[in-house]
């Protein structure tokens, strides 16, 4: 796995799948607007959602593949991204989040 850090939305969830299990990657808060306490562990719940939820959506897409895979806790909506952390990264990019890093020459 990577160290690069990816920023996103509060309203996205990452999680790893390695063998059975599935790892819910809780980054820190860039920024709250709200200045309201944001959970580290239990995101989900401010959406109205569980893990177990997650986890029954995310094999329903293509039975629990290992990899990385993205959720959009607001609409509820998921993304298989693939193997690598970079994977992410490009269906952020896909759906309109974030962008490349300049190069400055």
């Amino acid at each position: 796995m990577s160290t690069t850090s990816i920023i996103h939305p509060l309203h996205f969830q990452i999680i790893l799948r390695v063998g059975t299990t599935w790892y819910f990657k809780n980054g820190g808060v860039f920024y709250n607007r709200t200045g309201e306490p944001i959970p580290k562990s239990d995101r989900e719940r401010l959406f109205g959602i569980t893990k177990n939820k997650i986890v029954i959506e995310l094999f329903r897409i293509n039975g629990g593949k290992p990899g990385y895979y993205l959720v959009n806790l607001q609409d509820k909506k998921y993304y298989y991204c693939g193997d690598e952390w970079g994977d992410i990264k490009a269906k952020l990019q896909e759906l309109g989040i974030g962008r490349d890093e300049p190069s400055y020459s």
